[in-house]
């Protein structure tokens, strides 16, 4: 089943990457029959990210700025002939803030903006989307570079886990929906062929023999995820078998094929799997340079 059409929560500061953001959410919320909620938090400094701890006239006169400033985003928005069914004023962590709107509005999809990600950027962590992408209990689309604007090529990327199947229905029916190509990657994680191959740095042969058997893997599995899209009615415009580490691979065949945004699955984690990075789709996120989709079961 696809998550569409849901309740989507557009998360906006006013930067250049929010508006994007905001571009994206209002054409999807338009194309999918979707509801726009928009929420704006007002950013606290770190070591005082509660506001209850604050004296009541202070509390207020912070709940006013960020209403007023909220008020201005959603008139832009509005201005783009968008209709926003509700709007979130909240002062305190940006990432927490955000996650909690969308719970208690039973939001099915995050939509946030990113900015780009320089050599220094990428050894960290920490930002809203990283972290909303992380712990949010709901697909969540990073926005970066440029807007989503339909119809686009969509890249699916699909491993064949509970997680990747519900990513593919939502990349078919929302490429049905828009009238966007759809595009499906299956990559095996064969990174033994190049262990072996370095342990056995005298047997060319043996690297070859392995790159093919990984190579027709990749082939083979491609070919049962095309088969249960098929079953759902997808048009597939473009399929990609490859062979390698998978979040570079789908980042770099993204860029190849020109698509306007990737879609894929992610596991939904604990407390302490939250605590570790390294996921395909942590690393999709951190180093696409289009637009991202997450998808995940809400829960």
């Amino acid at each position: 089943m696809s998550i569409f059409p849901t309740k989507i929560l557009l998360a906006t500061d006013g930067s250049r990457e929010a508006e994007l953001a905001a571009k994206s959410a209002l054409g999807l919320a338009k194309q999918a029959g979707s509801e726009l909620h928009v929420i704006h938090v007002l950013a606290l400094p770190l070591d005082t990210q509660d506001p209850s701890s604050f004296e009541p006239k202070v509390r207020r006169q912070l709940e006013n700025r960020t209403r007023e400033r909220l008020e201005e985003l959603v008139d832009g928005i509005e201005a783009q002939r968008g209709e926003v069914a509700g709007s979130h004023p909240r002062v305190g962590r940006p990432d927490a803030e955000i996650i909690d709107q969308a719970e208690e509005i039973s939001a099915g999809l995050i939509v946030i903006g990113s900015r780009g990600i320089g050599p220094i950027r990428r050894a960290l962590m920490g930002s809203v989307s990283d972290s909303v992408v992380r712990h949010a209990h709901c697909p969540v689309m990073v926005v970066r570079g440029e807007a989503v604007v339909f119809p686009t090529k969509i890249l699916l990327a699909t491993d064949g886990s509970e997680e990747a199947t519900l990513a593919s229905s939502t990349a078919a029916d929302l490429a049905r929906s828009t009238g966007s190509e759809l595009h499906v990657v299956y990559v095996e994680p064969a990174t033994y062929v190049y262990e072996m191959a370095e342990w056995e740095a005298s047997r060319a042969d043996m690297r070859d023999e392995l790159e093919r058997a990984a190579g027709e893997m990749a082939g083979s599995r491609l070919e049962e995820q095309l088969e249960k899209l098929g079953e759902i009615g997808a048009q597939i415009s473009g399929t990609h078998a490859r062979v390698g580490f998978p979040d570079a691979e789908i980042v770099r065949l993204a860029g190849k094929v020109g698509a306007g945004l990737i879609v894929l699955g992610s596991r939904g984690r604990g407390p302490l799997r939250r605590a570790l990075m390294g996921s395909v789709s942590d690393s999709v996120v951190r180093h696409a340079h289009c637009p991202i989709l997450v998808v995940r079961a809400q829960h």
